[in-house]
Protein backbone atom coordinates (compact mmCIF):
# COMPACT_ATOMS: atom_id res chain seq x y z
CA UNK A 1 0.00 0.00 0.00
CA UNK A 2 2.90 2.39 0.64
CA UNK A 3 3.18 5.10 -1.98
CA UNK A 4 -0.36 4.71 -3.35
CA UNK A 5 -2.10 7.02 -0.86
CA UNK A 6 -1.84 10.77 -0.40
CA UNK A 7 0.99 11.75 1.90
CA UNK A 8 -0.26 13.21 5.14
CA UNK A 9 2.68 12.57 7.46
CA UNK A 10 4.98 15.59 7.81
CA UNK A 11 8.27 15.58 5.92
CA UNK A 12 10.19 15.66 9.22
CA UNK A 13 8.60 12.34 10.23
CA UNK A 14 9.17 10.91 6.76
CA UNK A 15 12.90 11.79 6.92
CA UNK A 16 13.54 10.47 10.43
CA UNK A 17 11.01 7.65 10.80
CA UNK A 18 9.90 6.64 7.29
CA UNK A 19 7.95 3.58 8.44
CA UNK A 20 5.98 5.70 10.91
CA UNK A 21 5.17 8.07 8.05
CA UNK A 22 4.05 5.15 5.86
CA UNK A 23 1.83 3.78 8.65
CA UNK A 24 0.35 7.25 9.19
CA UNK A 25 -0.48 7.60 5.50
CA UNK A 26 -1.48 4.02 4.67
CA UNK A 27 -3.18 2.83 7.84
CA UNK A 28 -4.36 5.86 9.80
CA UNK A 29 -5.47 8.19 7.02
CA UNK A 30 -6.12 5.78 4.13
CA UNK A 31 -7.91 3.17 6.25
CA UNK A 32 -9.06 4.29 9.71
CA UNK A 33 -10.12 7.80 8.62
CA UNK A 34 -12.00 6.35 5.62
CA UNK A 35 -14.16 3.86 7.52
CA UNK A 36 -17.85 4.57 6.88
CA UNK A 37 -19.39 4.39 10.37
CA UNK A 38 -18.12 7.84 11.43
CA UNK A 39 -18.06 10.94 9.28
CA UNK A 40 -14.82 12.89 8.76
CA UNK A 41 -16.42 15.66 10.87
CA UNK A 42 -16.98 13.26 13.78
CA UNK A 43 -13.48 11.84 13.43
CA UNK A 44 -12.00 15.35 13.50
CA UNK A 45 -13.95 16.27 16.62
CA UNK A 46 -12.95 13.04 18.38
CA UNK A 47 -9.31 13.46 17.39
CA UNK A 48 -9.11 17.06 18.54
CA UNK A 49 -10.82 16.15 21.82
CA UNK A 50 -8.43 13.26 22.45
CA UNK A 51 -5.35 15.35 21.68
CA UNK A 52 -6.54 18.19 23.92
CA UNK A 53 -7.46 15.81 26.74
CA UNK A 54 -4.10 14.06 26.54
CA UNK A 55 -2.23 17.37 26.48
CA UNK A 56 -0.54 16.65 23.17
CA UNK A 57 0.72 20.14 22.40
CA UNK A 58 2.41 19.42 19.07
CA UNK A 59 -0.32 17.40 17.35
CA UNK A 60 -3.46 19.57 17.53
CA UNK A 61 -2.16 22.15 15.04
CA UNK A 62 -2.58 19.98 11.96
CA UNK A 63 -5.88 18.55 13.14
CA UNK A 64 -7.32 21.95 14.03
CA UNK A 65 -6.16 23.26 10.65
CA UNK A 66 -7.81 20.32 8.85
CA UNK A 67 -11.04 20.29 10.93
CA UNK A 68 -12.86 23.00 8.89
CA UNK A 69 -12.26 20.92 5.75
CA UNK A 70 -14.09 18.12 7.58
CA UNK A 71 -17.06 20.34 8.44
CA UNK A 72 -16.23 21.86 11.83
CA UNK A 73 -16.40 25.60 12.37
CA UNK A 74 -13.93 27.54 14.53
CA UNK A 75 -16.83 28.24 16.90
CA UNK A 76 -17.59 24.53 17.27
CA UNK A 77 -13.92 23.80 17.91
CA UNK A 78 -13.77 26.55 20.53
CA UNK A 79 -16.88 25.17 22.20
CA UNK A 80 -15.43 21.66 22.25
CA UNK A 81 -12.24 22.99 23.84
CA UNK A 82 -14.26 24.97 26.39
CA UNK A 83 -16.28 21.86 27.22
CA UNK A 84 -13.08 19.86 27.64
CA UNK A 85 -11.75 22.31 30.22
CA UNK A 86 -13.99 20.67 32.84
CA UNK A 87 -12.94 17.14 31.87
CA UNK A 88 -9.33 17.48 30.67
CA UNK A 89 -8.27 20.46 32.74
CA UNK A 90 -7.99 24.19 32.24
CA UNK A 91 -4.29 24.15 31.23
CA UNK A 92 -4.99 21.74 28.40
CA UNK A 93 -7.91 23.85 27.20
CA UNK A 94 -5.92 27.07 27.44
CA UNK A 95 -3.08 25.58 25.40
CA UNK A 96 -5.51 24.24 22.80
CA UNK A 97 -7.20 27.65 22.54
CA UNK A 98 -3.84 29.19 21.73
CA UNK A 99 -3.32 26.63 18.98
CA UNK A 100 -6.83 27.22 17.65
CA UNK A 101 -6.16 30.96 17.53
CA UNK A 102 -2.89 30.42 15.68
CA UNK A 103 -4.58 28.40 12.94
CA UNK A 104 -7.78 30.45 12.58
CA UNK A 105 -6.64 34.06 12.94
CA UNK A 106 -5.47 35.71 9.75
CA UNK A 107 -1.76 36.45 9.59
CA UNK A 108 -0.24 39.68 8.47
Amino acid sequence: MTGTNPRVAPDLIRRHAPKLADLTDDVLFADVWQRPDLSPRDRSLITVAALVALGRDAQPTGHLRRAPDNGLTPGELAEAITHLARYAGRPAAMSATGVLASVTEPTG
